[in-house]
């Protein structure tokens, strides 16, 4: 009898991870496969008739543009701002436009003494909605409320992975009136992110891509890092030629921290490798996962 209660523990025990590998092999291949076609959607063309120009800061908050594409802009936008918001000053007093900026998790309105920046607390969503209290409402319904319908924007989104549901309910009319759109953009493993840069390939050009060194790290492969920062150049303004390779860091490129090493080619390695680095970044998250459902909440 205790030797067939052994046998039948061992065999459940063998099912049981045979079953967790089946699980694991099942999302590495899904998500691998989400990562590729992110990753190759992102790849930028070359605009030909682009001179890129850093705003913002040296390090995190700069962001390069199109600096001769951006005379037309009437009015900017500066999502995510933490408190400070190099990018907006240095935009309004370039272009002497108001620059909009919003934040609803710190409300500490930035100085700007030379420029026209004008301070919302509130974020930006898919739709108008309070969460924990805090006010949210869309790109479209903040620019019809200034009184910006209908003029051209330039425009910064940096909002801790809000981006990518923002952006793809963005209606075609607030999009096509965006000049340029650099983003920051979080995580690469979703489904839906595709979606999100295939909706914005339809009204721009991907100008730029730059990793960010924060969040640098193996197991994102082909993305050195799940954090990175995309110029996006309106299809009514950016000439290309396909015939050119863009990718590679530019010059004026810097890394966001200087405390990690940067990270800007994509990172490739053995098959196995990759699974190795893949399993070592997820087992916190399921091991996390597992507690949730395991244990009570207090």
């Amino acid at each position: 009898m205790f030797r067939r209660l052994m046998r039948l523990a061992v065999l459940m025990v063998l099912v049981g991870l045979a079953a967790a590998l089946g699980y694991a092999g099942w999302q590495y291949i899904r998500t691998k496969q989400i990562r590729q076609s992110l990753h190759a959607a992102i790849e930028p063309v070359t605009v030909t008739n682009c001179e890129l120009k850093r705003f913002g800061d040296a390090h995190d908050g700069g962001y390069l543009f199109c600096g001769n594409l951006l005379t037309e802009a009437q009015v900017a936008y500066s999502y995510g701002i933490n408190g400070t918001d190099d990018w907006g000053c240095q935009i309004s007093e370039s272009l002497k436009v108001a620059v909009h900026q919003y934040d609803c998790f710190n409300t500490t309105v930035p100085s700007c003494p030379r420029g026209d920046t004008r301070f919302h607390a509130e974020c930006v969503g898919p739709e108008p909605s309070t969460l924990d209290g805090l006010p949210f409402d869309s790109v479209s319904n903040q620019v019809s409320r200034n009184g910006d319908a209908g003029k051209r924007l330039v425009m910064k989104m940096d909002v801790e992975g809000a981006e990518w549901q923002s952006l793809v309910t963005t209606p075609d009319v607030a999009l096509n009136a965006i000049d340029q759109l650099a983003v920051e953009f979080h995580d690469v493993e979703e489904p839906a992110f595709l979606a999100t840069i295939e909706r914005l390939k339809q009204f721009f050009h991907v100008a730029h891509v730059h990793m960010n060194n924060f969040g640098c790290g193996p197991g994102f492969e082909p993305f050195p890092s799940h954090v990175f920062e995309v110029l996006f150049v309106s299809k009514r303004l950016g000439r290309i030629d396909p015939s050119v390779d863009a990718r590679g860091p530019s010059p004026l490129d810097a890394p966001n921290t200087t405390t990690f090493a940067d990270c800007q080619a994509p990172t490739t390695g053995g098959e196995l490798t990759n699974i190795g680095h893949w399993v070592r970044r997820k087992r916190v998250d399921w091991y996390n996962d597992w507690k949730d459902r395991l244990l009570p909440p207090y």
